[in-house]
């Protein structure tokens, strides 16, 4: 098989590689799905070997999805922050996102102990009523096996339940790490990995798509990177119900474990471009969509991580009051305008999609004007 030819900087990098890692780069170029053993030799290679594998993923991805870089107009409900907030409430946020060109709602919150199981159930009514054109993306499998426990339903029913009453999509968080191991070293990850397994693949077995993520810059070792991506690509090899892969980087602030001393301070700009371009490389064939999240990486570092594998820039959130108040590096909202302009300036092709990324606008250069 013929090599795809990489810019000449970039082989030049390449071809500097320890022959070892170099084959493996070459593998990789070669559309070749990469092993568990290469992939750590990759994840754990030094700060040298950065630039050719962000290289060589960036290759990657444009011969996979090309030089679009897509985005979607959503609004974040997180219901239980500070105070539960009524369905009324909740419904008028999701009617005002959809008169706002939002196309999808992201529906989370936390566990509240006297929540009654339908409630979730409730909430999907409540935003369909008032925007049944929207796509509603809600429920961590946390949230999901929470929800369960309260109704006493099996995991499959009470997914069928959401589903049918308007659950477009699950996000796959609450999935830090998936190695028990490491879980037990995070006070809040509350779920096994055999239970997120579980709500994962229960849904795609139901139609129900949902997202994957890995959050990372903590307690964690490389080789766990690629255990769960390898995790990852195993389910999608028997659901094909992942529609993105999103990297979180870890914000340490406000956080138990890091003023424990348990955890490091977060990820290096090494370790986010490596997690992203081995995203690229270990799920390329499987999972098309590797997301670089603005709301954690800020304006560069995400431009730069498009450059190394990405090709999705998140969505516009309108409000985002999760990440923000850990110390996030970005705002609570971009404009669709900002993020066409970023993406501009990383050298790419902006265009909206939706949830499930078919493309709704391409703006090619000066398109919009």
């Amino acid at each position: 098989m013929t090599i795809p030819m990489l810019p000449c900087a970039a082989e030049a990098l390449v071809r500097g590689e320890p022959p070892a890692l170099a084959r493996i780069l070459d593998r990789a170029l070669e559309g070749r799905e990469l092993t568990r053993e290469e992939g750590v030799a990759l994840a754990e290679a030094g700060p040298e070997a950065v630039g050719p594998l962000a290289a060589v993923a960036d290759e990657v991805r444009r011969g996979s999805v090309g030089d679009i870089v897509t985005y979607v107009v959503n609004r974040n409900i997180n219901f239980t922050n500070v105070c539960v907030i009524t369905l009324e409430e909740i419904a008028a946020r999701a009617a005002e996102a959809w008169r706002l060109g939002a196309t999808e709602v992201c529906v989370q919150g936390g566990l509240p102990r006297e929540m009654d199981g339908f409630h979730y159930r409730d909430i999907l009514r409540a935003i369909r009523q008032v925007a049944p054109g929207m796509h509603i993306h809600a429920f961590s499998p946390m949230e999901v096996v929470y929800g369960a426990e309260k109704t006493g339903m099996p995991l499959s029913d009470y997914l069928a339940m959401l589903r049918d009453e308007g659950l477009g999509s699950l996000p796959g968080t609450a999935a830090e790490i998936l190695d028990d191991g490491v879980r037990q070293l995070l006070p809040h990850a509350k779920i096994a990995v055999g239970q997120w397994v579980d709500v994962i693949t229960a849904a795609h077995r139901l139609g129900i798509p949902t997202t994957s993520t890995m959050m990372y810059g903590h307690v964690e070792e490389p080789a766990h990177w690629i255990g769960q991506l390898c995790l990852l690509r195993d389910i999608q090899k028997e659901t094909g119900g992942f529609t993105e892969f999103v990297p979180l980087g870890f914000i340490h602030r406000n956080t138990q474990v890091f003023e424990e001393g348990k955890s490091r301070p977060g990820p290096s700009v090494e370790e986010h471009l490596k997690v992203h371009a081995l995203a690229r490389l270990l799920l390329r064939g499987r999972i098309d969509h590797i997301q670089a999240s603005w709301v954690k990486l800020g304006r560069e570092l995400s431009q730069r991580c498009l450059q190394a594998g990405a090709d999705d820039y998140g969505g516009t959130l309108m409000e985002e009051d999760i990440s923000r108040p850990a110390g996030a590096a970005e705002g609570e909202c971009l404009s669709s305008e900002e993020i066409r302009a970023r993406i501009r300036e990383a050298g790419r092709i902006p265009a909206e999609r939706d949830t499930l990324y078919r493309l709704l606008r391409v703006y090619p250069a000066d398109g919009e004007r």
